[in-house]
């Protein structure tokens, strides 16, 4: 029984110990949302559907009890979950696919912050009256995937994008200040002049420090505090990077999305590799191309999750359960895969699209789960099923199959030269319509129907523009 306790396995028996006056509800309720016997028997809550395009982002509010969404159709969709109802949809003002949304805490929902392929970061503010203004606030030379909130604060925020620059928001003034740019450790002594970024996150014990991560293997951290307002042409310098050991000086792969755990350790998620846990503290250092010490390698070994495939869309990751107990990802396979954070077990691998998962959000109090990919809807996932749903009987194959495809792709490597010659006709793209989508001082014309086919020059597709009568809305896989 005691060891059933410390695993917080048996659900039931967090059920007597209640009743009998032995946990408190606290202690309760942070004990059974993290058993894995209610992990196993998460299923499909319910959908919520009306986006045009597929949702690229979800993202709760601080109480939990509204849900924002984000889509290739450009809309900002506000839901209740709960009642599965949509409470108020707009144009977010994109001229191209929504990346990301976000709640500003402390502003009664009333704003939110919201980035896009056509390198815009703006503000939405839902007035009194339920009507909605919408503003930019900046914009990257590149598009923009990726805002961190800071933890409380209703004015302070981050957002990086493809041009490799960190920028920072105070909504008290409404100004945007670019901090720096990351530049790349493909050559130890030719340093690139700035590398994408994928995605970029806060720590939340100290709001000080925050992650990022893009085209290449290492994830940086930086402290705000050693930044001023006019360092915008200035090289980052970070306190601490992280890599794992067998990625050092790697080329062919990059990160595609990071998240924090309430205790700071850092979650990196890899383009067509696996995914790694880091312990707070425990990197390489300012220099991750420094030759590691033995007692280093140790103590910078990480714990691995395995099993999905992250390689044909940006994919989030994050973490599950009130105390951080899981770990999530979605994958090019349309499933959901959740592992025990401690240990890397996996445990649940659930069917969430017909394609792929992209983003995954768990609600900031219950056991609940939102989703999202290249399906035009958004499903939510609570502990709803009557019986334990072990893992698919099919599920080493599914896996086996996740492996050789990653295996496969990773063979067919770039040198950093052709990688930053690709990026740079993608900046040359992405100025060349900036030019002509800024040049006019006329702001009003960001709603014009003629924007939108100077805007697919930020999707830096293969192709050409879309024929008329053609949908230029359809998904794009990136």
């Amino acid at each position: 029984m005691e060891k059933l306790h410390r695993n917080s396995k048996n659900g039931l028996l967090e059920f007597y110990k209640r009743e009998m006056g032995f946990s408190s509800p606290r202690i309760f309720s942070h004990r059974v949302s993290a058993s894995q016997a209610l992990i196993e028997h998460i299923d499909l809550y319910g959908k919520l559907n009306g986006h045009q395009g597929c949702v690229n982002t979800v993202a709760f509010n601080s109480t939990g009890e509204l849900l924002v969404s984000g889509s290739d159709d450009k809309q900002i969709k506000l839901w209740d979950w709960a009642a599965r109802k949509l409470k108020l949809s707009y144009p977010s003002g994109h001229l191209d696919n929504v990346f990301q949304a976000k709640f500003m805490p402390f502003t009664d929902d009333h704003k939110i912050i919201t980035s896009s392929a056509d390198c815009q970061v703006r503000l939405s503010q839902i007035l009194e009256n339920g009507s909605v203004e919408t503003k930019r606030l900046s914009r990257h030379q590149g598009r923009v995937h990726s805002l961190a909130v800071e933890p409380g604060s209703p004015y302070v925020f981050y957002s990086c994008g493809e041009d490799g620059f960190i920028q920072h928001y105070d909504l008290r003034s409404c100004s945007a200040t670019k901090l720096f740019f990351c530049s790349s450790y493909a050559a130890e002594n030719n340093r690139s002049p700035s590398i994408w970024l994928n995605s970029v996150v806060i720590d939340p014990r100290n709001p000080n420090y925050f992650a990022v991560g893009g085209a290449d293997a290492y994830a940086r951290v930086y402290d705000i505090r050693k930044y001023q307002a006019n360092a915008s042409t200035k090289e980052g310098s970070p306190v601490n990077t992280f890599c794992p050991n067998h990625l050092i000086k790697s080329d062919n792969v990059h990160i595609t999305a990071l998240a924090y755990s309430n205790t700071s350790e850092l979650l990196v998620s890899y383009n067509d590799e696996l995914i790694y846990l880091f312990q707070r503290n425990v990197g390489l250092g300012p220099n991750p191309l420094s030759p590691p010490s033995e007692e280093t390698e140790k103590m910078t070994e990480s714990r691995v999750y395995s099993g999905h495939r992250n390689s044909r869309t940006v994919k989030g990751v994050n973490f599950f359960g009130p105390n951080d107990d899981y770990v999530i990802s979605g994958s090019d396979c349309g499933h959901i895969f959740i592992w025990k954070k401690k240990g890397g077990e996996l445990i649940r691998m659930m069917v969430g699209d017909r394609h792929i998962v992209n983003q995954l959000e768990s609600h900031p109090s219950i056991p609940l789960l939102a989703t999202c990919g290249l399906e035009k809807n958004i499903k939510l996932w609570a502990p709803s099923a009557k019986d334990i749903t072990p893992l698919p009987e099919n599920f080493q194959e599914i896996m086996e199959s996740n492996k050789q495809g990653s295996e496969d792709h990773s063979r067919v490597s770039f040198t950093p030269d052709v990688i930053m010659h690709v990026l740079s006709l993608h900046r040359r793209q992405a100025h060349v319509y900036i030019e002509r989508r800024y040049n006019s001082e006329d702001i009003e014309s960001d709603e014009e129907e003629n924007d939108e086919r100077e805007a697919y020059l930020l999707g830096f597709s293969d192709g050409d523009p879309p024929e008329d009568g053609e949908n230029s809305r359809e998904c794009i896989i990136s």
